[in-house]
């Protein structure tokens, strides 16, 4: 049986009236309640009210939890309003693996719907599944419409509640993309004393213990249909969340009046209501909950278990690496900095870079291009020359966004068609085009279904393989996700529906036109659904300065920035992508930003190693000042060498809240564990402690030396259960610990 049709089908078979214990996993039933336990979890369900209670085995709980729909005609219903409750378990195999699964009816109501709970306890997963599906009842004549459906809420009303223990509790608030540069908030609840906040993630929260790291994770695994918020706000007692929602059907504007981390720039960008779900049932979102000790261990189980229900993409062979025009250019071009016959200069210096060449063939990455400037004749000129350096070319477009005037839309056609623009444009609330980027000169978001949209992807990769590109950069990809209220195909019914139909279309353009060899990295794009590239970017562009308040830089891009969110996302890496995407690096300057510092370098280069990020950069080589750096830190034996194969590091300490002065530390175990540690701080020291168990580290000696230039920096004895480095403020340090035999 298909792994998704399980939570949608139902069964009821005979209650269980005892105890039964298998693999762990035991069932209980009493008069009033049934319980179900594993190692990691138990779950309880009151007969009586149709609440059900999660407790984790490290403390964490949900209590008296609903689940309602929110039926377009018949209006609000939550499993507690529901007069009965019958509660069943039954033994599952599926391709997630064997289980007990609890399925609670609740009926008797005069709204004519029957709400189906299913909770699945795997045997041999950490996390356990939950989903909601309304059921039409007999002797109701309309079907079922929603656009707001959830599986497990925790309301005031039902005296529900999630209690985190710990002295310091986080709640991770994600936002919805990585656009604007917007960063992951860690909010902070601390007693009666701190203030109430409130909030919305999208697709996935946490909360845990900032000092132990033990906590939970929340999310959803089907990325099909629905937009998946997950409201909450803190109570008033520390570590009691008093009211959150995991629903499916968001639908957010920004809101400039907003702090952008905080419902003003984080949302879903919608100008029109989430489509609706319709039918004799209407099915939410499948929600995982895994409580854990250490929350990174949930973290990537939740990425596993996206990758179990919808799939990814693999990459044979050593990763890419890339060298891109935007950071040099200038947007579009228009500032003629670099004129197309300056990149066989380029192309020419990165031959020369040894180490470098080892792994991949570098892609040279024409990004943004203005197609007056770079003609399709041009490009494939550069590819042939690049060829001949053994290097190849990367491609970029935008597949579900027109850039184009104000006054432009009738007068414009969709390149590879005869459709003009005004005709293939998605739709607001008020039946007006939506500029999804606005402005004189703005992006018109496209209708991912309509036919256009594929003639002009098949356009755009028939230019791509005509300049022989093995390397293709999709932007601004959330466009094609947004609501609308009209698009071609009638059987599509919400934004996240259309992209999917958008996304495996392009996929599947991709390896008909160009071949399966070929490396996709997505850049602005909703988190999920992931299966259909390589990469994605971590966070927005990344411009290499160190901190966002630094003088005369942008308030946005640094380094600090990026890295302070990819401290919460490093799961992602193996287990979504094969590789994440933390932008270039740059050498010198990025377009007209003041120089960096070599010690700017060298903290960027450390971050996207420990992001497990592939290596780009985006320098102008013909600047000397450029071109003898990228000799010192392109073309570093060991720098090369881990980013032919890169892997992300675990972190040890996430970031905390929004100070721009944040202290991190990860590793990479292997026969050679990799520490890096980052003191974004621009006073204080950082003297972090390490201890050989966290790191896994064998009763035996260690040198302890610099990465980049093999400098012994110190060692660790065999048996010592601890040592400190320290790292200077405004740095970094990556060390190997390598084992003496």
């Amino acid at each position: 049986m298909n792994l998704k049709n399980c939570f949608i089908s139902y069964c009821l078979p005979a209650l269980l009236l005892w105890s039964l214990k298998t693999n762990a996993q035991q069932v209980n039933k009493y008069n009033d309640s049934l319980v179900v336990s594993t190692a990691g979890s138990t779950v309880s369900v009151n007969c009586k009210t149709g609440r059900l209670s999660y407790h984790f085995s490290n403390g964490v709980v949900l209590y008296n939890t609903i689940a309602y729909v929110n039926d377009l005609k018949a209006g609000y219903l939550s499993t507690s309003e529901c007069k009965v409750h019958q509660v069943a378990t039954d033994n599952f195999e599926n391709e997630g693996g064997k289980g007990t699964r609890i399925v609670i009816k609740h009926s008797g109501n005069d709204k004519g719907i029957t709400l189906i709970q299913q909770v699945t306890l795997y045997r041999d997963h950490a996390y356990l599944l939950t989903n909601l599906t309304a059921v039409k009842a007999d002797g109701r004549s309309e079907q079922l419409e929603s656009r707001d459906i959830c599986a497990l809420a925790v309301t005031p009303s039902e005296q529900g509640r999630l209690f985190q223990p710990g002295a310091e509790p986080r709640l991770l608030d994600v936002p919805f993309d990585n656009d604007d540069w917007v960063n992951v908030l860690e909010r902070k609840w601390e007693g009666a004393d701190k203030p109430v906040f409130s909030g919305i993630s999208y697709e996935y929260a946490a909360v845990y213990d900032n000092t132990k790291l033990s906590g939970l994770v929340m999310g959803s695994l089907s990325h099909d249909f629905w937009k998946t918020g997950i409201t909450y706000r803190s109570g008033k007692q520390t570590g009691i969340i008093d009211s959150l929602r995991i629903y499916d059907g968001a639908a957010t504007e920004d809101n400039h009046s907003l702090q952008a981390d905080y419902g003003g720039l984080d949302g879903t960008h919608d100008h029109a209501p989430h489509g609706t779900m319709k039918g004799n049932m209407v099915s939410s979102s499948i929600i995982y909950l895994c409580g854990s000790d250490d929350v990174r261990k949930a973290f990537v189980g939740y990425g596993n278990a996206n990758v179990m229900f919808n799939g990814k993409q693999t990459w044979k062979g050593s990763a890419p690496i890339y060298w891109n025009s935007f950071g040099v250019e200038g947007v579009l071009g228009y500032s003629g900095v670099m004129m197309p016959k300056d990149v066989a200069k380029i192309s020419d210096f990165i031959q020369t870079l040894d180490n470098l060449n080892k792994y991949s063939k570098p892609v040279m990455s024409i990004d943004s291009y203005d197609q007056s400037i770079y003609t399709t004749d041009l490009l494939a000129s550069l590819g042939r020359y690049a060829k001949k350096k053994n290097q190849q070319m990367g491609f970029y477009f935008i597949p579900f966004a027109m850039w184009t005037w104000k006054n432009s839309l009738e007068t414009t056609k969709i390149a590879g068609s005869d459709y003009p623009l005004s005709e293939v444009v998605l739709r607001d609330k008020n039946n007006q085009p939506i500029w999804y980027k606005d402005g004189e000169w703005g992006a018109l978001a496209m209708d991912p279904t309509h036919p256009a949209v594929r003639l002009y992807i098949i356009n755009q990769l028939e230019k791509a393989r005509a300049i022989g590109a093995k390397f293709i950069k999709i932007d601004f990809l959330t466009a094609g996700a947004l609501e609308s209220t009209s698009r071609f195909d009638p059987n599509v019914h919400s934004g996240l529906q259309a992209y999917n139909y958008g996304m495996k279309m392009l996929r599947s353009l991709v390896d008909t036109i160009m071949g399966p060899d070929v490396f996709i990295t997505m850049a602005i794009s909703p988190m999920f659904p992931s299966q259909y590239a390589h990469t994605r970017f971590v966070s927005t562009d990344v411009y290499s300065h160190l901190r966002d308040d630094q003088p005369g830089f942008p308030h946005y891009g640094s380094t600090e920035s990026s890295l302070a969110t990819g401290s919460h996302m490093w799961w992602v890496q193996g287990t979504l992508w094969p590789y994440t995407n933390m932008d270039v690096s740059i050498m010198k300057n990025f377009e007209k930003n003041p120089d960096l510092t070599e010690s700017e370098i060298k903290v960027r280069i450390y971050a996207m190693m420990s992001m497990g990020s592939i290596l780009g950069d985006g320098s102008d080589f013909r600047n000397k000042i450029a071109a003898d750096r990228a000799r010192i830190f392109l073309n570093n034996k060991d720098v090369c060498a881990f980013f032919g194969d890169p892997k992300a590091f675990t972190p040890l300490k996430f970031s905390d809240g929004g100070s721009f002065d944040q202290q991190l530390t990860f590793y990479l175990p292997g026969d050679t564990t990799l520490l890096s540690m980052f003191n974004f701080d621009k006073e204080k020291k950082f003297s972090p402690t390490f201890t050989a168990k966290e790191l896994g580290l064998a009763n035996q000696k260690y040198i302890i030396k610099d990465f980049l230039t093999d400098a012994v920096l110190g060692q660790i004895e065999a048996g010592q259960p601890s040592f400190t480095l320290s790292i200077e403020n405004k740095d970094a340090l990556m060390v190997k610990l390598v084992p003496v035999k």
